[in-house]
């Protein structure tokens, strides 16, 4: 698919460092970034859970969470702060926890409650899961962050077949693949996980193993969201930054995890309470 392989940039500390923004003594909720959600569903109601705390403990100065299937007061019991009103917001995570086969083309999208709001505001935002189907549909700054049989599907679905084993067995090569394909920049998760875009490729260090459980993808979902949203500005102002964003999310997300482990099984929920002293590492 891609007609040159890059050089992959390997991502340390220092890197994700200069992609953490400290607030200053004249930030206040809406400056420090807005991020709006979309996410969960009545067949995976702890998306929602996951993707808002772990956006909260990742740090932004507020939450907007928008579900048409009775969700909010889930969220509002783990994440009080969120507000479940529809707002202006500086980027959206769309997707984690709905199903893609309901959700596999645009129109589907479109009959969403809350879409038409997520697409009026032509801020950055991630898509996940049951939202990978709307790549190249959105004007905006757009991050992808599936899996390998995801990322296979979506290809296979836009005329270029790739099996699952093909991807694994060459990340590098489909991850910058897809991202020249959709015209966006993709974040392809694995115990190695890749970011690219037309102009880089990013390697992010190898993750514990302990974090091939459940609910983890939503979590990383809701750091990179969360992210996403401080950093708005400069991603509109630099078409790499978004790229850089995705894999510091990636590197805190693994370094969460473990310092959940200490060598031992983990769960999502444990990932999210060790966010916020991960970020505190990298920004040592």
């Amino acid at each position: 698919m891609a007609e040159k392989l890059r050089t992959a940039k390997r991502w340390t500390a220092r890197d994700a460092k200069r992609c953490i923004i400290v607030p200053s003594d004249l930030d206040h909720k809406y400056s420090r970034g807005v991020l709006g959600v979309i996410t969960g569903s009545a067949q995976y109601p702890g998306a929602a859970v996951l993707s808002t705390s772990a956006a909260a403990a990742t740090g932004l100065g507020m939450i907007r969470f928008h579900s048409s299937s009775g969700l909010a007061h889930l969220v509002l019991h783990s994440t009080p702060s969120a507000v479940v009103q529809p707002g202006k917001v500086s980027a959206w995570l769309l997707g984690s926890g709905i199903s893609a086969k309901k959700y596999s083309d645009v129109s589907t999208w479109l009959r969403h409650r809350w879409f038409k709001l997520a697409t009026s505001q032509t801020v950055p935002t991630v898509l996940d899961a049951g939202a990978l189907s709307l790549a190249g549909a959105l004007e905006q700054p757009t991050l992808l962050t599936p899996h390998s049989g995801e990322l296979s599907t979506l290809l296979t679905a836009r005329g270029v077949p790739v099996s699952v084993e093909a991807i694994e067995g060459d990340p590098k090569k489909w991850v910058q693949g897809a991202a020249k394909t959709l015209g966006v920049t993709v974040l392809l998760k694995g115990s190695t996980t890749y970011v690219a875009n037309d102009d880089i490729l990013i390697e992010l260090p190898p993750a514990t193993s302990w974090l091939a459980t459940a609910g983890t993808g939503d979590v990383l979902a809701g750091i990179i969201g969360a992210l996403i949203s401080t950093n708005s500005i400069e991603i509109l102002n630099d078409y790499n930054r978004l790229a850089e964003v995705a894999a510091t999310g990636a590197f805190i997300h693994a370094r969460a995890a473990l310092n959940a482990s200490r060598g031992g099984p983990i769960s999502a929920e444990s990932v999210v309470q060790e966010i916020s002293g991960a970020i505190s590492q990298i920004l040592k």
